[in-house]
């Protein structure tokens, strides 16, 4: 077995496991924040980097902030869809998601382009979804909930490493994107909790693209321009840099 793919087998269960503790820790809107990180299609865009070289991966980060911009589709989808269940809500929400993903992709735009989308997008998802700071509830599951997610999660990240050079790298981005750790926690507390509760982590994780963004812009840039290590160290300290602020202003609105 190789070192990469020890890396794949342990890097994404341990980043899932990170975020499931601090639902059960925090609430669900910590929880909703710390996924709309890019803990999934971060260490695939790394990957992806690794196997196919930084042209590629480029291209990639380019494709997932066009699944930026379909996040915030696939968290208000599942945020209004939500009161008829959680087959509904997902159905509708994976369905927005692509519709807006190849919408995007289809338009054309430039990844600054989609950065400054993005922003708007989630902007107008933030106003158009309602704050719900009622207390959160503590997340208690079966004991076979977080294994399952880990293997479940392991399983789809390196399926999407494997399938990227037939698909290519900008479709394998908007893949990479596609907001598994979410939809994991947002079932399961739906599930647990009612509606409610997944509305709060669906919110939650808006609020977490502007630090995924983040992350996706500066790699479009910096990827065919500087190695690897300086690329990602740069993404990954701009994305907490911005998570910082959207943490303090969510801490702010709390005690208001």
């Amino acid at each position: 077995m190789d070192d990469l793919l020890i890396f794949k087998l342990v890097a994404t269960p341990v980043l899932l496991a990170a975020a499931t503790f601090a639902s059960r820790r925090w609430g669900e809107t910590i929880g909703g924040f710390l996924v709309g990180l890019p803990l999934t299609s971060g260490p695939i865009s790394v990957f992806l980097a690794l196997e196919y070289g930084a042209d590629f991966a480029r291209q990639a980060a380019a494709g997932s902030l066009y699944g930026t911009i379909a996040q915030a589709a696939f968290c208000y989808a599942y945020f209004r869809f939500a009161p008829n269940g959680w087959p509904v809500a997902i159905a509708c929400a994976t369905s927005g998601f692509f519709a807006a993903a190849l919408l995007t992709r289809a338009s054309g735009v430039e990844y600054w382009q989609s950065f400054v989308l993005t922003l708007i997008a989630v902007g107008l998802v933030l106003w158009r979804t309602p704050n719900d700071r009622s207390k959160s509830s503590t997340i208690a599951i079966p004991w076979w909930d977080l294994p399952f997610r880990m293997v479940l999660l392991t399983f789809l990240v390196i399926s999407v490493t494997l399938i990227a050079p037939y698909i290519g790298a900008t479709s394998s981005g908007i893949i990479a994107s596609f907001p598994f750790i979410a939809t994991i926690l947002a079932i399961f507390s739906h599930r647990s909790f009612g509606p409610a509760a997944a509305q709060r982590i669906v919110r939650g994780m808006v609020t977490g693209l502007l630090g995924f963004s983040t992350f996706y812009v500066v790699l479009s840039f910096l990827l065919d321009r500087s190695g690897l290590v300086t690329a990602y160290l740069l993404a990954t300290v701009g994305t907490f840099a911005v998570q910082a602020i959207v943490l303090i202003g969510m801490n702010r609105q709390r005690f208001r």
